[in-house]
């Protein structure tokens, strides 16, 4: 089937110089001058071990552990994961993953609200499908079986009994006596490890707001991350919150997490609050199965044909000619671009006329959102309310068939906060707004994790230092300082993955699992080559820097124009740790700029010791 243009409205219907002083109103009333510091720092949760605290999986005691070891890989979701299958194909298998989890599977381990599902590309977000000779049922999958695919790939290349799981990094020392990694546990464990893979991801450290009075009240509070079916009714496979038909529930946040969870609280609570900041847009989702006949017609390479469609689709441009294979919300822009560039004869435009017109079409799409909400809540203040007003990117692009008319119930209230820029208090028995206390049962924080803030209150570990003492802490002080986003001087035989210094893509899973790659193969090379130490030059990591940051993505729009939320830093211009810093000539030069450093063979920039 043909992937369609969608009916967004024409140029001449879109008041462009309107809508932009609307989206910068609807940005200045959100802006707090704290920026990130709106949030409670990890000793002031809820629960002072909200990041250890698992309802899932009960903690098993062990005996301590004392080895030496090729390579601690710390995290066990999808990073992890493909850390230790890169390392697996490079012939590394002494190496163990290290989680504070009590299983595998990262984010799709601790997210099990009610609702949850992949929120793009199954066939492109899932890897190593064909390397596992499988495929999702439906393009958004559910978390319950991405979880359970995660569990074959684990246990296809035997990675579950080498892990360590509730088992939290207290600290990382370098001992250049011995040229190892300290690595020291909550469980008392010694491990002297050669190579270190950081792989926490960016969602793991669950975050709360610092909301006035929070600990005053005497109801029910969790994270959606550590969701409490006990108290909801219900269970993970089966989400019939039963439990909720005489409570009144508050939640808080509507970015990916609450579009999907709300529409089960209002279907079963007595009384729903949804406090919102700022709307997400969200789109219709179409869901088919798997079709057999697709399926059957896969050949071999299809996985990265699809996922290269997808980073052009979604990140950059489509060529002429091609098709849109993903056809959702992710790629509406470009295709609809190239549907009218084609419709005109692909005439010859500048770049500027390009991203002139592709700047319309951001603006006529977001009206298409807009107009989407008003078609389907009936009031018309709520509406109003959930209409994003911000480009396309703003935030992440949404989509749920379910969420927009749960508003049109009865005993669901939007609570609008961004004339307060948040929520103003808690009390005892519920929140305040505008001066009223509404009494609630419960409240569910679907407030996000910590993607980008301070590096140690990230990782939660307390001691990470390199050769001569140098503490990661100090040396990444001011933001990240890499050779390929991968390592860093001071740093030997420790690799980082995430938004570091590196290319961009859209599908985390293919970045991280790049980095992984990459990982494994200095890993592999050092290790054959009797090196005891690999550490980026001084030198090699100024030079690499100062390239980066030349040809860094231009993010002068996001930054000025955004709503704030985690894409933006809550607004914070100079922030450290800014998510999409990424390589400006984009995703296929960077690849290709790494790869050619590894054709080399001689670590060019590496300092080497025997």
């Amino acid at each position: 089937m043909d992937c369609l243009k969608t009916n967004v409205p024409a140029p001449e219907d879109v008041d462009i110089p309107a809508l932009k002083e609307k989206y910068r109103q609807e940005r200045d009333k959100r802006i707090r001058r704290e920026a990130g510091g709106q949030y409670a720092a990890p000793e002031d949760h809820l629960v002072h071990d909200t990041r250890e605290h698992d309802p899932f999986t009960p903690v098993v005691p062990r005996d301590a552990i004392v080895e030496d070891l090729d390579v601690a890989i710390l995290g066990a979701g999808w990073t992890g994961i493909l850390a230790g299958f890169h390392l697996t194909r490079a012939g590394v298998t002494n190496f163990r993953h290290i989680e504070h989890a009590g299983g595998f599977g990262g984010t799709w381990y601790w997210n099990r609200y009610p609702g949850i599902q992949c929120d793009n590309d199954a066939y492109c977000y899932l890897p190593l499908l064909e390397e596992m000779g499988t495929l999702p049922s439906k393009k958004f999958a559910d978390g319950k079986e991405i979880y359970d695919y995660i569990q074959t790939i684990v246990d296809k290349f035997a990675f579950r009994d080498k892990a360590l799981l509730h088992t939290e990094i207290t600290a990382l020392q370098w001992d250049e006596g011995i040229k190892r990694w300290r690595v020291s546990t909550n469980r008392g464990d010694d491990i002297r490890a050669r190579f270190v893979i950081m792989c926490g991801g960016t969602l793991s450290t669950p975050k709360f707001p610092s909301v006035p009075g929070i600990h005053k009240f005497r109801g029910k509070m969790f994270h959606t991350s550590r969701w409490d079916y006990d108290y909801t009714g219900g269970s993970w496979e089966a989400p019939v919150l039963d439990k909720l038909a005489d409570k009144t529930v508050a939640i808080l946040g509507t970015g990916a997490t609450s579009i999907q969870a709300v529409p089960y609280l209002g279907q079963y609570a007595k009384q729903v609050y949804v406090i919102q900041r700022t709307p997400s847009s969200v789109d219709e989702r179409p869901n088919p199965p798997t079709d057999p006949a697709w399926a059957a017609s896969l050949q071999p390479g299809w996985q990265a044909e699809r996922q290269a469609n997808f980073l052009r689709a979604a990140n950059e441009i489509i060529p002429p000619g091609d098709p849109d294979l993903i056809c959702d919300i992710w790629t509406e822009i470009n295709r609809n671009l190239n549907a009218e560039l084609e419709a005109e004869g692909w005439p010859q435009i500048s770049m500027e006329e390009f991203f002139a017109r592709r700047e319309m079409m951001d603006f006529r799409v977001m009206e298409r959102l807009r107009k989407r909400v008003e078609t389907i809540v009936n009031d018309p203040a709520t509406a109003e309310a959930l209409k994003p007003y911000y480009r396309f990117m703003c935030k992440r692009p949404l989509s749920n068939n379910d969420y927009y008319e749960t508003f049109n119930r009865p005993n669901v209230t939007l609570i609008d906060v961004s004339a307060t820029a948040g929520l103003e208090a808690m009390s005892e028995n519920g929140f305040i707004h505008q001066g009223t206390d509404y009494p609630i049962d419960c409240m569910v924080f679907a407030s996000g994790f910590e993607v980008t803030s301070e590096l140690k209150r990230r990782w939660g570990i307390g001691t990470v230092t390199g050769r001569e003492g140098v503490s990661i802490y100090d040396h990444w002080a001011d933001g990240p300082l890499t050779l390929h986003g991968t390592m860093t001087h001071h740093f030997p035989n420790m690799f980082f993955t995430g938004y570091v210094q590196g290319g961009l893509n859209g599908n985390t899973t293919l970045q991280f699992g790049s980095q992984g790659q990459h990982a494994s193969h200095i890993i592999a090379q050092a290790l054959s080559r009797g090196i005891k130490a690999v550490e980026p030059t001084q030198e090699a990591q100024d030079a690499y820097v100062k390239e980066f940051r030349e040809k860094e993505l231009d993010l002068s729009v996001i930054l000025n124009e955004c709503t704030p939320s985690y894409f933006t830093n809550e607004g914070e211009k100079e922030a450290k740790w800014f998510l999409f810093r990424g390589w400006g000539p984009g995703w296929n030069d960077f690849q290709a700029k790494v790869q050619a450093w590894r054709d080399d063979g001689t670590m060019p920039g590496m300092r080497l010791d025997s």
